[in-house]
């Protein structure tokens, strides 16, 4: 049973899923606070609040990449257990 993946064991791409998720937070926080001010009528915030909102797509981007880096070692232990289990079907 050592060769079983554990259940709480990290799969390649799982930290990029985690740290997209909250630059994405970051950023939707971001938005937010950049939007409020045209409902409620004061002054806006400077620029760079408006490049913080651009988070949102960077975590999204991020976190996709950590989506196929996953799907990517799958495919590869998918691949090689077949390659195992071809190889002991010949014998």
């Amino acid at each position: 049973m050592r060769d079983k993946t554990q259940a709480n064991s990290a799969a390649p791409g799982d930290g990029l899923v985690r740290a997209g998720a909250i630059v994405f937070f970051v950023g939707a926080v971001a938005n937010l606070v950049t939007v409020a001010p045209l409902f409620l009528g004061t002054t806006p915030f400077p620029t760079y609040m408006f490049g913080l909102s651009m988070l949102m797509g960077v975590g999204f981007a991020v976190a996709g990449a950590g989506v196929l880096r996953s799907a990517a070692a799958g495919r590869r232990r998918a691949r090689a257990a077949g390659a195992v289990s071809g190889q002991l079907s010949e014998q």
